[in-house]
């Protein structure tokens, strides 16, 4: 039994993200080692996290979610580090990758890296080009999908060695230095299937109007608010106009993010500049199927 890292995350009902992340974190860490709150101790959470590790919790809405969430998943990760090397923390719609260049899984990654660091792979956003990729995911999401987006907004440090606090949405912490090692991405899923993303937009505006506050006073990302939805297809039609470069050297991005890293005010966490790139690339073949 390996305790070289766990992987935590919490969920409510999104099933086919969950999905994606017990194929992708289950055969690599072992479901020993995969954390789940169930928020909500939802049935089909249950039945398909078989094997790992479920902690359930009332599901009752409040307006302070996010706050709590983190506030929970903070204390997770540094109670699961006296016990792993390393812990990855994130939502169930990120997923940490090791680019299969390096001939290595993530296990064996981390299996070699030194321990009292926080890791922050590049963020990269799958998205569905509706008009060029009209398969639908039956089971691996990389093959039918292989466009990205560069996202900063989602270069998260997750991958967790050290005493820190992590700030709230997983994208600051205090740790003082920035690793971002050149094989390492988060993919976010968000976007990654058209009717999947309809479905869950709408799980997540029934949440928010629920609790019936005004969404300034409420701690929960603004894009689980209807208000803020916009229309669907639009914006997936939207991704056909990014810029598409050539290539996949995502090293000059890396060295930005380098060159920028620094205090965040006096907050106590350090953070780097997050610009917001038009830009869209096309994954490598050698991504097909890794999850």
């Amino acid at each position: 039994m390996q305790s070289t890292a766990a992987i935590v995350t919490m969920v409510r009902d999104d099933h086919f993200f969950l999905k994606a992340w017990l194929r992708h974190y289950g055969p690599i860490f072992g479901r020993e080692n995969l954390y789940i709150v169930n928020h909500g101790r939802g049935r089909g959470v249950e039945e398909l996290a078989e094997g790992c590790n479920i902690i359930g919790i009332p599901g009752d809405p409040h307006k302070n979610f996010d706050m709590k969430r983190w506030r929970l998943l903070n204390n997770l990760v540094m109670g699961l580090r006296s016990y792993y090397n390393h812990v990855i923390v994130g939502d169930v719609d990120e997923l940490v990758v090791i680019d299969p260049e390096e001939g290595k899984t993530l296990l064996e990654y981390l299996e070699e890296q030194p321990i009292r660091r926080v890791l922050t792979p590049l963020g990269l956003e799958v998205i569905h080009r509706i008009d060029v990729e009209p398969e639908a995911i039956t089971d691996t999401i990389l093959g039918p999908r292989r466009h990205v987006r560069l996202a900063p907004h989602y270069s998260k440090p997750c991958v967790i060695s050290a005493g820190t606090k992590i700030a709230r949405g997983g994208h600051f912490t205090q740790y003082g230095k920035l690793f971002t090692p050149d094989c390492l991405y988060l993919m976010h899923l968000k976007f990654c299937d058209f009717p999947e993303y309809v479905a869950a937009m709408d799980r997540r505006n029934a949440v928010t109007g629920e609790i019936g506050d005004d969404i300034k006073e409420i701690s929960i990302g603004r894009h689980w608010f209807a208000e803020a939805r916009g229309e669907d297809r639009a914006t997936f039609e939207g991704f056909a106009d990014l810029e598409i470069i050539e290539g996949f050297d995502m090293r000059p991005y890396r060295r930005k993010m380098q060159r920028s890293f620094g205090p965040r005010g006096d907050t106590g966490f350090y953070n780097f500049a997050r610009p917001d790139y038009q830009l869209q690339f096309q994954l490598p073949e050698r991504f097909s199927g890794i999850f």
